[in-house]
């Protein structure tokens, strides 16, 4: 399970061989906001080049939205080189993700890729995007999870992106309980702008956490390692979630489902919760979410 995914403008050769070497789980090359219009051909060939080269770690592509003249372009040069997946911004309807679904199904069987090897990545940063993520979150079988956009939803419906517990949170969990009708991965998080407050990123991936959400976008490296502890069981996480296991199986050979333990009433519900999260880790998981 990848919890950390680091944005890295693709024209910056330097950035982008920090990002792999970090701790990031996955990195974004970047081809949407971080490019300039002029920069976008010269970005797409280093993005092609890093492709080519032997990899540490997951590389997605974003590319920009299938609204814009750049998308084609950037879908057809990228694919055959194929990326881990694509990052695919501003999606509002099942079927942008249809289009892009059969571009890169097409582009896969040309390049002689097996058919679905290339992620999809839906961002829903968009009002239009909010309403409509139910239908997006089953369109097609490439998209494993969906992405938060906070940043841009804040733009397009004028809110105050630091109300994390306001007007964030009911598209955060919107997206999140979209992700869970659909049988997705855990959502992905938005990117937490203010680099230098690691408090406050603790606090807002851990909120996301809360929510179902098992990673988050960074935009910066310092901010990885913060991502990273906050997706991650604690000691104390797996150890509450042995004990459960330990003393409910006791429980049910006695011929009860429900105790008390250290003063909490569990039954099969929160049994059923610590053996996810014990079952993620024995599958090499890293925030107790089957894998």
């Amino acid at each position: 399970m990848i919890r950390s995914f680091l944005f890295t403008p693709a024209n910056h050769a330097r950035r982008v061989a920090k990002a792999v070497e970090g701790p990031a789980d996955a990195v974004i090359l970047d081809l949407e906001d971080a490019v300039a219009v002029e920069e976008k051909p010269a970005a797409r060939a280093a993005v092609i080049e890093i492709l080519k080269q032997p990899r540490r770690k997951p590389l997605y592509v974003r590319v920009n939205a299938l609204s814009t003249p750049f998308s084609f372009d950037d879908l057809h040069a990228v694919a055959p080189a194929a990326p881990d997946g694509i990052i695919l911004p501003k999606v509002e309807a099942a079927s942008d993700l249809l289009t892009a679904d059969w571009l890169l199904g097409e582009i896969e069987s040309r390049s002689g890729q097996s058919c679905g090897a290339i992620d999809l990545v839906p961002i829903i940063e968009t009002a239009r995007g909010v309403a409509a993520v139910g239908t997006i979150a089953g369109a097609v079988a490439r998209v494993k999870r969906l992405a938060f956009g906070a940043v841009d939803l804040a733009l397009d419906m004028d809110l105050d992106l630091a109300d994390e517990v306001g007007a964030m949170n009911h598209p955060r969990f919107a997206i999140a309980l979209a992700s869970r009708a659909a049988g997705l991965e855990g959502p992905l998080d938005t990117a937490f702008i203010a680099i230098q407050d690691l408090d406050g990123l603790r606090v807002s991936s851990g909120n996301a956490r809360k929510m179902g959400y098992t990673g988050k976008c960074c935009i910066h490296p310092a901010q990885v390692e913060v991502v990273n502890a906050v997706f991650s069981p604690s000691e104390q996480d797996i150890a509450r979630a042995r004990r459960i296991v330990e003393a409910f199986a006791e429980a049910e050979s006695a011929g009860s489902a429900a105790f008390k333990l250290d003063g909490v009433m569990i039954d099969y519900p929160v049994v059923d919760k610590a053996r996810r999260l014990l079952a993620g880790l024995a599958r090499g998981g890293t925030n107790g979410q089957a894998t």
